[in-house]
């Protein structure tokens, strides 16, 4: 016997109830705070490297910002041509991945030269260049194959993407940032 596999339920404010909308969303939030959560551990375990130079943690917002909304930019972008079924992975894939470093190199470059202009540290700049670099870079990936997994899954990506994408970029960005630093830093 054939059973057909359910498909995803999709998000609609205009037509469903307060109900369903919480239920769709609800469980995404709840893993973007345990993430959350997960994501503040990991930056207590470099809590040594923030107090050997507190200049390093100047910078968190910013790459943890940038990432985020290219992250965020590249998910809604997919989501919106996934909704209309123009979205082809694999093109979708090159492209992210170039537009990834071309982003990463620009504001990479931008951020660390700003960075040692006012605060004349060679080691901050490189540290917070590179880590924009790879973390930018990173970002459209994780973008990308978030709500692609969930679309795989046969879950809504634009219920689930969002949350899980930032959640995941934080965690990925400053994981990368703190290594960089950890590196050249100490």
């Amino acid at each position: 016997m054939n059973k057909k596999i359910p498909g995803p339920v999709y998000a609609d404010d205009a037509t469903e109830g307060v109900n369903l909308l919480l239920r769709l969303r609800l469980p995404w939030l709840v893993a973007g705070l345990l993430l959350g959560t997960l994501t503040a551990v990991v930056v207590a375990r470099f809590e040594s490297l923030l107090a050997s130079d507190v200049r390093l943690a100047f910078f968190i917002p910013v790459i943890v910002y940038m990432t985020g909304a290219v992250g965020a930019q590249t998910e809604s972008i997919y989501v919106h041509n996934l909704s209309r079924r123009q979205a082809k992975f694999r093109i979708y894939l090159l492209k992210e991945m170039l537009l990834g470093l071309i982003l990463g190199a620009i504001f990479g470059v931008v951020l660390g030269l700003g960075t040692l202009l006012v605060l004349n540290s060679q080691a901050v700049a490189l540290t917070v260049g590179l880590a924009m670099f790879a973390g930018v870079a990173t970002a459209s990936i994780v973008g990308l194959l978030v709500p692609n997994i969930l679309k795989r899954e046969h879950q809504d990506p634009a219920a689930g993407a969002a949350p899980v994408v930032t959640v995941i970029q934080d965690l990925v960005s400053l994981l990368i940032y703190f290594l960089i630093a950890d590196a050249i830093i100490l």
